[in-house]
């Protein structure tokens, strides 16, 4: 179990870091276009870019969400039942959401190995695609693997100073 934990937490904090360097190369790359914009033609492409790297920052940054609980919650009629079923509700929450993202992540590789196979490319720069949406789909993996880490941690708790 405690490797389960640490591979969640290195996977999740490379993924956002990686996500980090998106979202900087999105934040030079809109000032370098505002900025050239003023003074000539605008940066080719730039909309396509933006795209692709704020679907790979999102997609990154959804398992760090999961692990630092940053997702929301709504749980108004949850918190009036008793303990033990708080953690029934939460443990069959957390598989059925874990469930749909391993089913989400598989479908996504099936969607990038067809448009790989295509050779679809972007229309203005003539990139390939496929590997944002592999991108896309190993956040998808990588908060499934959140998920179902939070899932079997509420069925065996790490005791207080474990290892």
């Amino acid at each position: 179990m405690a490797f389960l934990v640490k591979l969640n937490i290195i996977l999740n904090k490379v993924l956002t870091v990686t996500g980090g360097v998106f979202l900087l190369g999105m934040i030079l790359l809109t000032c370098a276009n505002i900025f050239i914009r003023q003074f000539s033609i605008p940066i080719r492409g730039t909309f396509e870019l933006m795209g692709y790297a704020g679907a790979v920052v999102t997609a990154f940054a959804l398992g760090y969400t999961q692990l630092t609980r940053g997702h929301i919650c709504v749980d108004v009629l949850v918190n009036t039942y008793p303990i033990p079923l708080k953690r029934f509700i939460s443990l069959v929450n957390h598989w059925v959401c874990a469930g749909f993202f391993f089913i989400a992540a598989w479908q996504v590789v099936k969607k990038a190995m067809i448009l790989k196979n295509a050779g679809e490319l972007s229309e203005t720069l003539r990139i390939i695609y496929y590997p944002f949406t592999l991108a896309v789909a190993l956040g998808c993996l990588v908060l499934a693997l959140a998920l179902l880490t939070d899932g079997l941690t509420l069925i065996f708790p790490q005791k207080a100073g474990a290892k």
